[in-house]
Parts: structure tokens; sequence; C-alpha cells
């Protein structure tokens, strides 16, 4: 068993660079953030790759560009393709890789554009659904309008470029989110629901293509660290649950800390050494989500039965690691049956769980327990991120730090409905206990038919 001693910090949290390095799939030089929620309501990310005057198209002949792209819909996004062109990485590997971002993204900013498009009239109205409209407008009209790239120098060029673009659209998914809380009135949480899993869906497909060609190249001039046979892009063969409980853990204690003045230690049991294959930042951003909401919980709940002068400490956050199970080669009558296999992890706290009366909503984007009956109402622990919408882990814009925005609550509700790669979430609780959070991770060197 394991302990994990927690960090403790004053003013503004922030996390090691050395940390920060350690997720980061993007190579060049990041804008750097606080890890509040103000950090993301008020600083957006320009794209400035606008097309010259004589390429740029007439608002008549975007939408028709944009409808016929829509009208094709994606290739299924799969571990497979992805990799596919790292298996050898050479040269002309890259130009295919650049050759697939220029076909597959256009075609998903087409169809989030178009659903965008179709909403009702008083919320497409909305500025903030017009913002992310508009923004979806642009990328799509640069890439479909840049020149075909054909080498590496001219690819070298439109990394930089494509990394501007992934940037730029990191405060879509809170954008959105806040548009859709102003139009409450209009749309049933199930639209509302339906509408954003399915731009989350998009969005985290748009960022892997785009990230993961920017790592193949990053490999290809030697400006990573991951040459090892065990980093495949962004894919990490060798992923570490226990080096992310431990990253996520120092930040979530710090943020903690800083919210509700006091935070639990971490302990790790079960099969603390295990490793996996999986993409990190994923990993990352399920952690992060559930340790905060388990802090959050266990501490308000000790404060709760407890005076601020009591010896009793603060019972821990029990983590239990579960390896996968090692590919049997032999099946029945000597034939293999491939069998998919997962990684596991139970996350124990003592926060007192959850009542029964609101098990039913505890995925809904719009709920929270936050100061138990805070839901909606702007608290200052939302305000700090401990209610499930905070910036995320701080990675500094990485893939899943905007998922999570200003008064909406999209930590557990997306983790469980997205089902990363095959996997899968439960939540238990003991009312007046704690709760358990059962997770099961899909090892990704035996899913190269997964969608994504």
């Amino acid at each position: 068993m394991k302990r994990l001693s927690t960090v403790r910090c004053l003013g503004r949290v922030t996390r090691p660079a050395c940390e920060r390095s350690r997720l980061s799939v993007l190579t060049r030089p990041r804008h750097t953030a606080t890890f509040s929620s103000s950090s993301s309501r008020h600083h957006d990310f320009h794209f400035h790759a606008e097309p010259s005057k004589e390429n740029t198209l007439s608002p008549t002949d975007l939408s028709r560009l944009i409808e016929e792209h829509a009208k094709h819909p994606p290739r299924p996004l799969t571990l497979s393709t992805l990799l596919s062109f790292a298996r050898p990485l050479t040269p002309e590997s890259v130009l295919k890789s650049v050759g697939y971002v220029f076909t597959e993204i256009p075609r998903r900013l087409a169809m989030r554009a178009r659903s965008l498009e179709s909403l009702p009239f008083i919320v497409g109205m909305n500025p903030f659904i017009t913002r992310t409209l508009q923004a979806h407008r642009r990328a799509f009209q640069f890439l479909i309008m840049h020149p075909p790239v054909k080498t590496l120098e001219e690819n070298a060029r439109f990394i930089e470029q494509l990394s501007e673009l992934v940037q730029s659209h990191a405060n879509d998914i809170p954008a959105m989110a806040k548009g859709f809380q102003e139009c409450s009135r209009y749309l049933t949480p199930e639209q509302i629901s339906e509408f954003l899993d399915s731009t989350i869906r998009n969005r985290i497909a748009v960022r892997l293509i785009a990230e993961q060609h920017i790592a193949f190249v990053a490999t290809w001039r030697g400006e990573t660290k991951q040459t090892d046979e065990t980093h495949l892009g962004v894919v990490d063969l060798a992923c570490s649950p226990k080096e992310m409980i431990g990253v996520c853990g120092s930040f979530v204690s710090d943020l903690c800390e800083a919210t509700l003045g006091a935070s639990p230690q971490i302990v790790i049991d079960g099969d603390a050494d295990a490793t996996f294959a999986y993409v990190p930042v994923h990993l990352e951003y399920i952690l992060t989500e559930i340790l905060k909401n388990a802090f959050r919980a266990t501490v308000e709940w000790h404060q709760r039965h407890h005076s601020h002068t009591s010896t009793v400490p603060i019972p821990p956050v029990v983590i239990t690691i579960a390896a996968p199970p090692r590919s049997d080669p032999s099946g029945p009558n000597g034939i293999r049956t491939p069998c998919p296999r997962y990684l596991s992890m139970r996350v124990r706290d003592q926060g007192g769980g959850v009542p029964p009366a609101n098990m039913s909503r505890i995925f809904s984007y719009s709920f929270t327990t936050a100061g138990r009956g805070a839901e909606g109402n702007g608290s200052g622990y939302d305000d700090d991120g401990m209610g499930g919408d905070g910036g995320g882990s701080g990675s500094g814009g990485g893939l899943f730090t905007e998922i999570t925005g200003r008064g909406v609550q999209m930590g557990m509700g997306t983790i469980a409905g997205l089902g990363y790669f095959g996997g899968s979430l439960d939540f238990k609780s003991l009312d007046g206990w704690g709760s358990d959070v059962f997770i099961k991770l899909r090892c990704l060197d035996d899913g190269g038919d997964i969608e994504l």
C-alpha cells in the first residue's frame, strides 16, 4: 500500500513545469494559464491564419461547401487508423498523416457547423452560440482553402497554423455550455445533453487527429523525448495510473486546499505498478474530475461533522488499481479467442455519499452537489473549480481542460456518457458514509478496432 502526501500551497494554484510537460502532447510552446475557471472565461485564443482576400469565400459559397462536406460523414476514427502513420514513421507517412488531417477535420467541422445552424432560431442567436458557429466556419474555410501540403517544409509551416487553429477553439465547449444555460427554457435537458455529447465527441476526434499529427512530426524532427518504443504519438503503451494519480492528485490537492482550506491524502493499493496502453491526457481528465468530486465531498463532510479544532484526521481517498489480465494465447480446442482487456480502478471516499433522491441526476450536465444544495447558484466552490466545472487539471490548454465550463457541471456526466474507447464508469453510493467510483479502461494495444 502506497500513500501519497498532499501538496499544500498558498495563493494561486500552479503545477510544476515538469508535470505539465509530461502530459503535453503539443510540442510547440503553449499559452499558459492559471488554473481557475475565470481563466477560461476571460481569455480567448484568436486564430490569425486567415486566408488572403483573393482566397476568401463569400458567405453563400462557404455555406454551400459546408453543406456539401456535411453530407459526407467522416470515416470512423479508430486507433489502428491513428497509429498506422507511425508504423513506421517516414517522410511519406508524415505526408499521408497531413492528408488525413485535410480530409477528416473539415468534414467534422462542417457537421458541427450544420448542427449549430439547425438549432432553434432564438438559440442560434445567443452570442455564445453565434461565436462558436463563426469559429467553426473560419476554421473550415482555412482548411479547405489551404494549398496542398506536398513537402516536409510545407508541413512544418502548416503545423504551426494547425496548432494555433486547435488552440483557437479551446473555449468552444464552455461557450456553448454557457449559451445553452442561457437558453435552457427553449430546450429540454435531454436535447441539451444530446447536443453537448455529440459536440464533445466531435471535439475529441478533431483534437486527436490534429495532435496525433503534431506529435508524429515532433517525433520525426527529434523535438520530443517521446522517441522510445512505448510512445506512438499521443498513445503511451506503458501508461502508469500510479504516476497519473500522483500528477492529478497533487493538482486537485492544491485546488482543494486553496478552495476549502484542507485536503485528504490519497492511498493507492492493489496493483500499484500496473501499466497499460492508453492516451495519458484522457486518463488525466478522468482522474482529475473524479478526484475533484471525491476531495470536495470528503472535506465538506468532515468539516460538517467535526469542528475546525478537532484532531480527527480527514479520511483518505483510497484508489485500488487492478492490472489487466494477461492474454491467454490458447482458448477452447487450442483456438485463440481474442478477449478485450481492461485496467480497472476503484476510487473510494468517505464524503457522505449521494442522497437517493439525487442518484438519478448525478450524471446530468446541470447537476452538482457542491456546497450541498448549491446547484446552479454560482457558489465559491463552483467558482474555484471544485464543483466539477473548473478548468480541468490545468495542463495549459490540453485536450480536456476545455471540456468543463463555468456554470455547467460536465465532469462525471461526460466521463460516463462518452465511455472512452469502450470503457465504463459505475457509481455506487452509501448515503451517510461515502461513494465508490468504478472505472474500466480498455487496453488500447489490443484495441485497434475501437472507434474513438
